[in-house]
């Protein structure tokens, strides 16, 4: 190899002893003592978590530890694994406008919908997270230069320049074929039909060239140089050196035309070059284009798409439920209530198909007749003479009263009553079931072991007291509606038979039914609590066998009237709530009596 050549590897080499040495210090200086490295410290805490439009709100536990955000279905259960975490490095957390206590964290489609226990709690979780994510950051920047450090002095040298690259370009022109012809004509054989690649690559040809060229020219120089500055003795024997050593045996001319022909190759192939670019960008540049527009179109139909998914993978979020702030709006709520009224239907219908039967309730003697002895005795007894004066006048001539339903025997009356823009529309319906007594329905209603029997929209129930034989305080949870929130009903439920005033009123049996409180079941933040004000009328009418026949259910009838008043609190839309009262009523007293007839077909009656 040549001293040009030599002298270009020896300083590629000083250079990437000089990057390596660099490099080096950078990563000894960059590398942390042990103990200082960046410590970022768990947080963790019970943080309510929205799981669905089912179950809403949950209290779960969650850890903020090394940019991940996890949370547990309880503290005791982290053994058992997290049920799901988010990386916080490109996470938004976002305070809610309206909930102080609120705070989303959304990464790409995915979001986290948390409340804290109040809004101090909330910002020392944002400030964690945030730090978290800074701390993080900075760690990760700091490993990033040590990694470029380390990475730098192993990239490999240009390819032009390196020894490797003349030794294997060097057979396409040698200086023997150059010296055949020299002229600027001579490199018309490099046609500009090839590629960019090759052109680079006879650009690495004439450089070794060149270089060999110029080595050789210099010697001849450096020689006469010093042929000069001696006397004539000392300069004969010094050309006879230079004979021997065969300098002066160098066709100086030629090697002028070599050089002069090498030289010119290099500016035709340099200009050979940049045509080819020129082209090259053009057509770049058209691709290019193409690609921009392309991504343009691409871009558009993602955010599209991400848009209708975040639609539709949030819709049943905390932001579209019922409430002051809700983001849906009056049709989509109800077309959302009614679809999951009609889920529910088919439920019922399966139930139906699969009920366990259990034996008819035993009259116990007339412990219904009295009020009975406990601190709400009084207010049994107020609400039963009130129904009975109120709730049995005939509201068919009243305008206040609206028909609004009237199928076969069965009529349903509304009184439209708005009060701060909460519907509190009382409710009257009449209806008259073949086969049963006032006694039956009312036994069926008030005895909680048939509710959920013919109870569909009970999602849990229980007793909270028994106050005596006919009067029971009892709490129940209703089936979350969606986007209607849940609603939790806690009410006094009294069974009592209305003794006659004369001989020829019918039997009558009454249920009630009217919100109180109880210390054993305080409202919650899950459920919206309704209060309720109902009475079931049963009246028993009998119509004598022919004959001498015996009594039977044939001959029996049962009017029914039912009274409901119901604030169901929250931010419902008026419009809804009356619709589904609507539809919702009617099926409620079809299917009970239904229910009721189904259970005492074929038993004794019981009156």
């Amino acid at each position: 190899m040549t001293d040009c050549g030599g002298k270009r590897q020896r300083l590629y080499g000083d250079m990437s002893d000089n990057q390596s040495g660099s490099s080096s210090g950078s990563e000894e200086d960059l590398k942390p003592e042990p103990g200082h490295d960046v410590g970022i410290d768990e947080f963790s805490g019970v943080l309510n978590k929205w799981t669905n439009y089912i179950h809403g709100w949950q209290d779960r536990w969650v850890v903020l530890k090394n940019n991940t955000l996890s949370y547990y279905r309880s503290q005791d259960e982290r053994e058992y694994g997290c049920r799901g975490s988010l990386c916080l490095s490109k996470a938004v957390v976002i305070p809610h406008e309206f909930d102080e206590c609120r705070l989303d964290v959304s990464v790409n489609d995915s979001v986290w919908y948390l409340r804290a226990q109040d809004p101090e709690r909330r910002h020392q979780w944002i400030d964690s997270i945030e730090l978290n994510k800074s701390l993080s950051e900075g760690k990760r920047e700091k490993g990033g230069i040590q990694e470029s450090a380390v990475i730098r002095p192993l990239l490999p040298e240009s390819g032009y320049g390196s020894e490797s690259s003349l030794r294997r370009h060097g057979s396409m022109l040698s200086l023997a074929s150059a010296t055949s012809g020299y002229s600027a004509t001579s490199t018309s054989s490099f046609k500009k039909g090839r590629s960019l690649k090759e052109k680079l690559a006879e650009m690495e040809t004439f450089r070794d060239i060149l270089c060999r060229q110029v080595d050789t020219l210099q010697k001849y120089f450096d020689s006469c140089a010093d042929a000069v500055s001696k006397d004539e003795l000392q300069r004969d024997k010094m050309f006879q050196s230079l004979s021997h050593k065969g300098v002066s045996s160098i066709d100086f001319k030629g090697e002028a035309i070599t050089f002069k022909a090498t030289t010119a190759g290099i500016l035709a192939t340099l200009s050979h070059c940049i045509d080819l670019m020129v082209k090259t960008e053009d057509s770049w540049q058209k691709r290019l284009d193409k690609e921009m527009e392309m991504r343009q179109l691409m871009e558009k139909s993602y955010n599209l798409a991400l848009s209708e998914i975040k639609k539709k993978s949030h819709f049943g979020g905390p932001d579209y439920e019922e409430g002051p702030n809700s983001l849906i709006n009056e049709d989509e709520f109800f077309d959302a209530v009614e679809a999951a009224l009609d889920r529910q239907d088919k439920i019922e219908e399966q139930t139906e198909k699969t009920r366990i039967q259990r034996s008819s309730p035993v009259s116990s003697g007339d412990i219904y007749s009295a009020a009975g002895t406990h601190r709400f005795s009084e207010k049994v007894e107020e609400m039963v003479r009130s129904h009975m004066t109120y709730s049995l006048q005939d509201v068919g001539g009243d305008a206040n009263w609206q028909l609004v339903v009237e199928e076969g025997d069965m009529k349903v009356y509304r009184r439209e009553v708005e009060e701060n823009g909460i519907v509190l529309d009382p409710l009257k319906a009449t209806h008259l079931v073949k086969g049963v007594t006032g006694h039956e329905i009312c036994l069926y209603f008030w005895d909680t072991k048939y509710r959920s029997d013919w109870e569909t929209t009970i999602e849990n129930f229980s007793v909270v007291e028994t106050l005596s034989d006919s009067a029971v305080i009892v709490y129940q949870t209703h089936k979350r509606v969606w986007p209607a929130s849940q609603r939790d009903v806690l009410f006094l439920s009294a069974m009592r038979k209305v003794r006659a005033d004369d001989e020829n009123d019918p039997d009558t049996w009454l249920v009630c039914n009217f919100s109180v409180d109880h210390n054993d079941a305080e409202p919650t933040t899950k459920c919206v609590r309704a209060k309720i004000n109902i009475a079931l009328i049963c009246q028993t009418l009998v119509s004598p066998p022919e004959g001498d026949k015996e009594l039977s259910r044939d001959n029996i009838l049962c009017k029914i009237t039912y009274v409901a008043n119901v604030n169901p609190g929250g931010w419902a839309p008026a419009s809804v709530l009356r619709a589904v009262a609507k539809r919702e009523y009617p099926k409620f007293l079809k299917r009970f009596s239904s229910f009721v007839q189904e259970k005492t077909a074929g038993k004794p009656i019981l009156f």
